[in-house]
C-alpha cells in the first residue's frame, strides 16, 4: 500500500483573482491528489495536499507555474496530517 502524506502551503504572489485556485484544484485532480484550496483574507493561497509522496511534491512543483496571469513568489509548505480527504475542492 502507498503511504499517504499531507502537507499544508502557502502561495504568495498574484495569486487571487487570476483563477489560480482552479487552476489548482485540476492539477489537484490531474494528480490524484486530494484536499483543498482557499484564498486567505492577506491576499495568499492556502491549500490542504493529500497523497503519495511523489503526487504531493509533483504538485507542489506545479504550483510555482500557476495559471497565465499569475505570478508566484514564494511557497510556504508544512508537514501535515492527512484528514481523509475524498476528492479536491476549492473552499473559499
Amino acid at each position: 500500500m502507498t503511504e499517504i502524506i499531507a502537507i499544508d502551503v502557502r502561495v504568495s504572489g498574484q495569486v487571487q483573482g487570476v483563477s489560480y485556485r482552479a487552476f489548482v484544484q485540476r492539477a489537484a485532480r490531474r494528480r490524484k491528489v486530494t484536499g483543498w484550496v482557499r484564498n486567505m483574507p492577506d491576499g495568499t493561497v492556502s491549500a490542504h495536499l493529500e497523497g503519495p509522496e511523489g503526487a504531493v511534491h509533483g504538485l507542489i512543483n506545479d504550483l510555482r507555474g500557476g495559471p497565465p496571469m499569475s505570478r508566484v513568489t514564494d511557497i510556504e509548505k508544512v508537514t501535515a496530517t492527512p484528514e481523509g480527504a475524498q476528492e479536491f475542492e476549492i473552499v473559499g
